[in-house]
């Protein structure tokens, strides 16, 4: 790898030519180390659709329809120094409520 003479960039190769990525300075001779890359193709990123629920289900009375079992997730809601907030939302019924701790 080689460096610009004037500007201190990375030289790199363009229509068969070392030139300064940043200045534009065309490099007299070859370069000493050539490296290349493939690129592959990218992977998809998996998403995650708002009905499909990813929460952990918990034995948790719905104060709305009795039902026992319920989806929790914690968050943040006061200041960092304090507990964080649970939420439930009930597997029936869809009804969602929190627990300050």
């Amino acid at each position: 790898m080689e460096f610009c003479e004037k500007c201190g960039a990375i030289i790199v190769m363009k229509d068969e030519k070392s030139v300064c990525a940043s200045c534009g300075h065309r490099l007299k001779g070859q370069l000493k180390i050539k490296s290349s890359e493939k690129i592959g193709q990218k992977e998809s990123v998996a998403v995650v659709k708002e009905e499909d629920n990813v929460y952990p289900v918990v034995e948790m009375k719905c104060p709305k329809c009795k039902n026992n079992r319920s989806y929790f997730w914690t968050q943040q809601t006061r200041a960092s120094d304090e507990s964080e907030t649970k939420f439930y939302k009930c597997t029936k019924c869809k009804h969602t409520w929190r627990v300050y701790r």
